[in-house]
């Protein structure tokens, strides 16, 4: 999509893991944080982030993937990831970009994307920025490699291969012990 006027941030963050101390530390530094930067370049009718601390309905998740035009998955180490995937299946004729750590599992299969490193926050901010510029073209070549990694590399696909792996990592402890 079309950058018009200024770009803001909606940052989503259903709340999990809620009782354990190092995600209440985390929750409290990420609103201090957002207040700052509120608090700083907000204008009139604008701010730059919003932060939505709750869970959403998939038709809404849907929407919000749709009209973004860049989806930020930047664990520091995670698992699947599966929001990125769930972005891309969502994206139609204008598509967006992802932006995705090269520390998440879904990295592995989604080499469409722009891949970063997290901890790296210029190549971060580099990648943002492309994003957010990248002719229509690119967006859709992009998109179209990405449907077909999610398409084929399925939830079922990565389950059935975890546990292939996970049945050949036992067998491989019983006979070494």
């Amino acid at each position: 999509p079309a950058l018009r006027g200024k770009v803001s941030m909606i940052q989503i963050s259903a709340p999990s893991r809620s009782r354990v101390p190092e995600y209440v530390d985390e929750r409290q530094r990420v609103n201090q944080l957002v207040g700052q930067i509120n608090g700083r370049f907000s204008e009139a009718g604008w701010v730059p982030i919003h932060y939505l601390y709750r869970s959403y309905p998939q038709a809404e998740l849907t929407a919000f993937y749709r009209e973004a035009n860049v989806c930020l998955v930047t664990p520091l180490r995670d698992g699947m990831n599966l929001v990125a995937k769930e972005y891309v299946a969502c994206q139609d004729d204008d598509p967006g970009v992802v932006v995705l750590s090269r520390f998440c599992g879904a990295a592995d299969t989604m080499k469409e994307a722009l891949l970063v490193n997290p901890y790296d926050i210029e190549d971060t901010a580099a990648a943002i920025y492309r994003a957010l510029h990248m002719p229509k073209r690119e967006r859709i070549r992009r998109r179209d490699a990405l449907m077909e990694d999610i398409s084929e590399f399925t939830a079922r696909v990565w389950c059935d291969s975890f546990l292939s792996d996970l049945a050949g990592a036992e067998i491989s402890y019983l006979r070494a012990g």
